[in-house]
């Protein structure tokens, strides 16, 4: 299968199971790997055989700056399902969803959720 890959799209959002996250807020990281028949798109050059990478940016966003949600989990899945509703040429997503600064003790780069879904 074909993939698009959208790669460190960043996003304020105000999640987390602290009340200092959901005040406060902080930066989301979304890695995203789309995959679906991208061979009439290839050999047409036509845009309404792919997807607009503007738009899965867009869905994304409303996603990860919408409503608070207490886990990372929960943002990613609503990205995969908020994907397939907006885009029927989509077969199954890979989704990374990046917290650069958990409020947690330790030293480390990231907290990371990372899963994939295909087309319910």
């Amino acid at each position: 299968m074909d993939k698009i890959l959208m790669n460190q799209m960043s996003f304020y959002g105000y999640h987390g199971l602290f009340p200092e996250e959901n005040k406060l807020g902080q930066r989301f990281l979304v890695d995203l790997q789309l995959e679906l028949d991208l061979k009439q798109a290839g050999e047409t050059d036509d845009m309404n055989e792919s997807i607009n990478y503007g738009q899965i940016y867009e869905v994304t966003q409303e996603v990860v700056e919408g409503e608070a949600k207490q886990l990372v989990e929960a943002i990613a899945e609503e990205i995969a399902a908020s994907l397939f509703q907006s885009f029927s040429k989509l077969h199954a997503v890979n989704v990374k969803v990046i917290k650069p600064n958990p409020p947690i003790p330790g030293h480390y780069e990231s907290v990371a959720i990372e899963m994939y879904r295909e087309r319910p």
